[in-house]
């Protein structure tokens, strides 16, 4: 076993076991968007970075793909890592402007906002014109819906990867980074399984449903009865 000091707070570790996850069982609170239980670690949004001191200085960490190897000192919401979430979210913020706050309400006005508005009001993240872009105006389509909530963690995608699907995929590079099927057309790989809207962190996936159907990925499904 190991001996981890977190916050100041002494807690007991197996060597190989990621920080988030020893975190998590000592319900220190630690945000992520890209992070799932049911799937292998990502590290693609950064916002579990957490400063690990293993005896040779405080250094700055990914804690959920950070394997423990020896005794160390923790820190979760040290003002360095306090300083780098602000910036994450305003640029996660940025990238998914449907996450905005309602004033009045003091919560999300989109469905994509309930988690990332409440972390900016935890970090107090306010306003930040350098990660502002002036957009066109967006319609109510599923796909404009996507662009406009999506915060590219890529759980969707490993999530059907993980089933032997592929049927989605992030594609592009830099600001035209986004999830899509193969050209943008209804994808004949997808089962309709709606993993993907289920692990997805900020509700972008549009999954609809009726009584006999599912519709998604521009798709519809057709429920069938479990025969027993």
């Amino acid at each position: 076993m190991i001996k981890v000091t977190i916050n100041g707070k002494a807690y007991k570790a197996e060597k190989g076991e990621y920080i988030l996850d020893v975190c998590r069982r000592n319900r220190i609170l630690i945000p992520t968007f890209c992070h799932h239980e049911g799937l292998s670690g990502l590290g693609a949004c950064r916002l579990c970075v957490v400063e690990v001191n293993e005896g040779r200085g405080n250094q700055v960490v990914v804690s959920c793909v950070y394997p423990l190897s020896r005794d160390c000192k923790i820190f979760t919401e040290s003002e360095k890592i306090k300083s780098i979430r602000r910036t994450i979210l305003s640029m996660l913020r940025s990238k998914a402007p449907g996450s905005s706050v309602s004033a009045k309400a003091g919560r999300a006005s989109s469905p994509s906002g309930d988690r990332l508005a409440s972390l900016c009001q935890i970090y107090g993240v306010g306003e930040e014109k350098r990660f502002t872009a002036s957009r066109p105006a967006r319609d109510n389509s599923a796909k404009e819906r996507l662009a406009s909530s999506c915060v590219l963690c890529g759980l969707c995608a490993k999530a059907c990867a993980s089933l032997g699907t592929g049927a989605i995929s992030t594609v592009g590079r830099g600001v035209d980074k986004k999830v899509s099927t193969p050209y943008a057309e209804p994808s004949m790989d997808c089962v309709g399984c709606g993993s993907c809207a289920s692990v997805c962190p900020t509700r972008a996936i549009k999954c609809t449903e009726t009584r006999r159907t599912r519709t998604i990925w521009g798709r519809k499904f057709r429920k069938l009865r479990c025969v027993s």
